[in-house]
């Protein structure tokens, strides 16, 4: 299946197709890839017969599957194309229709080798209600896909933890489906990793959808981690909140954020905002941020979007050393607090406790430090 090429000024992707032939192989080139450190993920760019496959465990509602059980989701770059042929199972979270599940649904990813293939589906039934946290390794290579399809009326919750050595590379498609007053929450926590890069998008299936997708990184040393967003606003009455925070230091460190939304003459009465913020830690690292809106109609409620790259908020770091706090832990909590309105939207303690944990032990955080003390 291949679908025609989209118009020059459509943001949305001009070719979608499960044959990797459709697709060139990225030179650097092109606009999609223009930032990105290719020769990083040139070994994901041809099929490869010696790559392993990621299972997923840890719930009861969490199965491995054959791959002729995927959905329908056309891949839209020759990585995806290639990880969604070569992919050996699916990984499969169906939450049923009228379901209300209480307690976080726990997904532990884990490739079989170095190098592996990924395809994980997470379908919400019609107005049920759940959140899902999936937790995965940088220490193998993995390419693919997180498909989410949420039905009419359904309230879902999507947690991906990226964490471990900075050895890995990690290429993600995250094509989000909303159906008509249905409600999504996409989080991408990226804390390690050699090379990662991950492409959140969204499609409304019905008016009266609602999504947030909230990103939380960190880049030091050598890294480069890329998030590339893409809201495709076609039907009335919609709503998209962006929010992406990183904090990145080390000489060659790089954080990439690419903020699309296309609002289509269709899309009447929507309401749409995206943010990046980036925090450098030292004169060492690049953020790249650019936000982009295309609006085909005016009848909208909103639409407007931010970025800033920034040092240290230099009141904040006064204040806590006037309270007896060395230069060098102020400025790690001032890191944490960074990233606290992002996480605090989650509203799941448990899981926003453990993101923290894992950010304040990057940071040399631990024990009493973690909370500054009366002077």
């Amino acid at each position: 299946m291949t679908i025609a090429a989209a118009p020059a000024h459509d943001l949305s992707p001009r070719i979608a197709s499960f044959d990797p032939d459709q697709f060139p192989v990225p030179t650097g080139r092109e606009e999609e890839w223009r930032f990105a450190p290719v020769d990083r993920f040139a070994a994901w760019f041809a099929a490869s017969p010696s790559a392993g496959v990621v299972r997923g465990s840890g719930h009861a509602l969490v199965r491995n599957a054959a791959m002729d059980e995927a959905g329908s989701w056309v891949p839209t770059d020759l990585p995806a194309a290639i990880a969604r042929a070569g992919a050996a199972q699916a990984v499969i979270v169906e939450i049923p229709r009228d379901a209300v599940i209480e307690d976080p649904i726990r997904v532990r990813l884990t490739a079989d080798a170095d190098t592996a293939y990924q395809h994980v589906e997470i379908r919400a039934g019609a107005f049920s209600k759940a959140s899902v946290i999936l937790e995965q390794s940088t220490a193998a290579s993995v390419s693919g896909a997180v498909v989410v399809d949420v039905a009419d009326g359904a309230s879902l919750q999507v947690v991906s933890v990226l964490d471990g050595p900075p050895t890995g590379t990690h290429l993600s498609s995250w094509p989000a489906s909303i159906g008509r007053d249905a409600s999504f929450t996409g989080c991408a926590v990226t804390l390690a990793g050699h090379a990662v890069r991950i492409l959140p998008s969204v499609r409304y299936a019905g008016p009266g959808g609602h999504a947030v997708l909230l990103g939380v990184f960190l880049a030091d040393g050598n890294q480069y981690v890329e998030h590339r967003v893409f809201v495709d606003h076609d039907q009335p009455r919609c709503t998209s909140n962006v929010i992406y925070k990183g904090a990145l230091s080390g000489q060659g460190a790089h954080s990439v954020w690419i903020g699309d939304v296309l609002v289509r003459r269709s899309a009447t009465g929507i309401n749409t905002y995206e943010m990046n913020r980036n925090l450098l830690l030292d004169d060492g690292p690049r953020a790249d941020s650019v936000p982009n809106l295309e609006l085909e109609t005016g009848d909208v409620e909103g639409a407007g979007h931010a970025s800033a790259t920034g040092r240290f908020d230099e009141e904040q770091l006064f204040y806590l050393q006037s309270r007896g706090i060395p230069e060098d832990r102020a400025r790690q909590l001032v890191v944490r607090g960074f990233f606290a309105d992002v996480l605090g939207r989650l509203g799941l303690q448990e899981c926003q406790r453990d993101i923290v944990a894992r950010i304040s032990a990057r940071l040399g955080l631990q024990g009493d430090e973690l909370e500054p003390q009366d002077a």
